[in-house]
C-alpha cells in the first residue's frame, strides 16, 4: 500500500464534501484585501479596532522603534526567554499589562494557542477537575487533553448546570479549574463574568478566562469584558491576544506572582519556544498606550455591530451573539459556500465557516467587523443580503 494513500483518500472525501481548506493568497489595502484581482472589503479579519489597516500608529512607531538600545534591528529573541531571549521590552510590556489589569503579574507568550495548550496541562494534576463550557476554543481543549485532570464539559453558557456540577464534585478534587471565554468566536456571544466570579468564590474554584475577542473591544478603556463589568483583577488565570485588535502577536496571561513563577518553570510551550521578536514586543506596547484613546472607535465598532445583526434579522437571517462578530447561521454547506462566493463576487470578503470548526448543520458565515468599515458599507452588505435571499 502506498504510505500516503490514507491522507490522499481523505482530502478526496473533504473536496467531495466541500469541506476543504485552501490557504488564500491576499494582499492587504487598508479594509481591503486583493485576492485574484478582486479588491474586497475584509469581512474575515480579526483587527477589530482598525490598527493593522491604518499608518497613523506604525508610521511614528518605526520612525522612534526600529533599532534597540545597542543600535541593532531587534529582529529575533534568538532563543526562548529562559535562555538568551528575555529582552527588556518584555519586562516593560508585562508591567504595564499587570498595573492596567490590577494583577500581580503578567506572563507574554508566543501565541494565544500556546498559552491555551500549556496553562491547564502545567497547573491541573490527576488530583484537579476541569469544568468547561461546551463551546471553548480548540486551543483549550487541546490543553485539556494534555492534562491528566478530569474533564466534564457543561452546556454553552449554561451557569447553573455548572453550579449544580460542582456542588456534586467540588468536595472529590483538590483543585477545580472553571474554563470559559468572555467572547465566543464562532457565535459573538458572551459569557456572565459576575456569575462566573461569584460560582468562582463559592466554589473554591480557579476561573481561567479568554478574553481573545473581547480585548481591546470592550471596556472604557479597552482591557474587555473584564473592565466593563467591573472584575479587574477578580479572574484567576485571564488570557488574551494581541493578533486581534493590537494588531500584532503573541499573547498574555494576567495572574498571581506564585502562578506566573509556577508556570516560567513548568509550561512546556514557553519554555522551550523561541521569544517573540523583540521590535514586535515594542510594536505590543505601542499600540496598548494608545488603546485609551480608541474610545470613538469602540463606540462605532458597536453601532455597526447593532445595525448589521438587526438588519440580518430583519431579512430573516439567523444570526447570534451581541457582539462585533456577527454569524449568519445558514445551516447548510451549500448554500453558505453559494452565499460567500456571492458576497465576494460583489466586493466582501467572507469565508464559510464548516465542520468541524463547528457542528454539522450548524454551518455559517462570520462576519468579524472592524473599525474602519463605514455604516455606508454596512448597509451595502445587508442589500447583498437581501438580494441572495431572493
Amino acid at each position: 500500500m502506498e504510505k500516503e494513500s490514507r491522507y490522499k483518500s481523505k482530502l478526496i472525501e473533504l473536496s467531495q464534501s466541500g469541506n476543504l481548506r485552501e490557504m488564500k493568497t491576499v494582499l492587504h489595502d487598508r479594509e481591503y484585501v486583493i485576492h485574484n484581482g478582486r479588491k474586497m472589503l475584509n469581512l474575515s479579519s480579526n483587527d477589530y479596532m482598525g490598527v493593522g489597516t491604518t499608518a497613523a500608529l506604525w508610521k511614528p512607531f518605526l520612525e522612534t522603534n526600529v533599532l534597540d538600545a545597542a543600535g541593532t534591528f531587534p529582529g529575533s529573541a534568538c532563543s526562548s526567554r529562559l535562555q538568551t531571549g528575555n529582552h527588556e521590552a518584555y519586562g516593560e510590556l508585562e508591567s504595564t499589562l499587570a498595573k492596567l489589569f490590577h494583577y500581580e503579574a503578567c506572563l507574554v507568550v508566543c501565541t494565544g494557542f500556546n498559552a491555551n495548550l500549556g496553562i491547564i496541562p502545567a497547573l491541573a494534576t490527576a488530583n484537579d477537575l476541569i469544568v468547561a463550557d461546551k463551546l471553548v476554543h480548540a486551543s483549550l481543549i487541546d490543553g485539556f487533553k494534555l492534562s491528566s485532570a478530569k474533564l466534564i464539559r457543561f452546556p454553552h453558557n449554561d451557569l447553573d448546570r455548572l453550579e449544580r456540577i460542582l456542588e456534586k464534585e467540588r468536595g472529590n478534587y483538590e483543585n477545580v479549574f472553571v474554563v470559559a471565554e468572555s467572547i465566543y468566536s464562532m457565535d459573538g456571544d458572551a459569557s456572565d463574568l459576575k456569575k462566573l466570579v461569584e460560582i468562582k468564590e463559592k466554589h473554591n474554584a480557579f476561573l481561567y478566562v479568554d478574553e481573545a475577542h473581547s480585548f481591546g473591544v470592550k471596556g472604557e478603556t479597552g482591557l474587555g469584558c473584564i473592565e466593563e463589568f467591573g472584575l479587574l483583577g477578580k479572574i484567576d488565570i485571564l488570557v488574551g491576544t494581541f493578533g486581534k485588535s493590537m494588531a500584532s502577536q503573541g499573547a498574555y496571561l494576567l495572574c498571581s506572582q506564585t502562578i506566573k513563577d509556577y508556570l516560567v518553570n513548568t509550561m512546556r510551550p514557553f519554555i522551550y519556544t523561541t521569544g517573540l521578536p523583540p521590535w514586535s514586543v515594542k510594536w505590543t506596547h505601542f499600540v496598548l498606550n494608545h488603546l485609551v484613546d480608541m474610545k470613538a472607535e469602540r463606540a462605532h465598532l458597536a453601532n455597526i455591530s447593532q445595525l448589521l445583526r438587526e438588519g440580518l434579522n430583519e431579512l430573516g437571517f439567523e444570526t447570534a451573539g451581541e457582539s462585533h462578530i456577527v454569524p449568519i447561521i445558514l445551516r447548510d454547506l451549500h448554500k453558505t459556500i453559494a452565499l460567500s462566493d456571492y458576497l465576494c463576487e460583489n466586493g466582501f470578503f467572507v469565508l464559510p465557516i464548516r465542520h468541524p470548526t463547528v457542528p454539522k448543520g450548524t454551518e455559517r458565515l462570520r462576519i468579524s467587523l472592524n473599525a474602519a468599515i463605514s455604516e455606508d458599507q454596512i448597509h451595502q452588505l445587508i442589500a447583498l443580503c437581501k438580494q441572495f435571499g431572493k
